[in-house]
């Protein structure tokens, strides 16, 4: 969905392009979606202006994100060509995302009871899949009107599959996009 839809209506845009990716535990996410927008952005460097963060409430997971080493067994999830463009090896068995995409990435320490004090505003995209499901549906109601408020006009939030069904915000409109729940900011 980002590359196929969200990074190119952004093309032309006078702006850079944030992503927010909540409950990013130790950064997979964080780099994924880091490497989908390097890749889908306009080849002219000055063009190419985006940064994603990653938050999570613990600590450890948040280091060892920050580190960008994870093991070798995890590349069976990014193509090649990223592999090739995003990932150095530093051992036999592990394997660190390179410098240059490091440097797209921060990470915070962030507890879902203080969203309000969230370090994010105006962004294009919340990603946020499999972190509701620990939450009831009255706090989890709450959780995405509160995500709402982030987002820039026309930036979409996901949500895993099933965290939350028939959810609707006056703010907000449903992206229709195959096996995919996104909501996109109307205003």
């Amino acid at each position: 969905m980002l590359k196929d839809l969200l990074l190119p209506e952004t093309v032309g845009a006078d702006r850079g392009y944030l992503a927010w990716s909540v409950g990013c535990a130790t950064g997979e996410e964080v780099y994924s979606l880091a490497m989908q927008i390097d890749d889908g952005l306009p080849a002219v460097p000055e063009k190419r202006l985006f940064g994603v963060t990653g938050t999570d409430i613990s600590l450890p997971s948040l280091r060892h994100a920050r580190n960008g080493i994870y093991l070798k067994r995890r590349l069976r999830g990014i193509p090649e060509a990223f592999q090739d463009r995003y990932c150095e090896s530093v051992s036999d068995n592990r394997f660190q995302i390179a410098g240059q995409l490091r440097k797209r990435v921060c990470f915070s320490q962030l507890n879902l009871r203080d969203l309000a004090k969230a370090p994010m505003a105006k962004v294009d995209l919340i990603y946020c899949q499999n972190l509701l499901i620990y939450f009831d549906r009255e706090r989890r109601l709450e959780v995405v009107a509160d995500m709402v408020k982030f987002l820039r006009p026309g930036g979409v939030l996901i949500l895993g599959p099933g965290e939350l069904l028939d959810w609707h915000h006056s703010n907000m409109e449903k992206v229709r996009y195959p096996d995919t729940l996104a909501y996109r900011r109307t205003n």
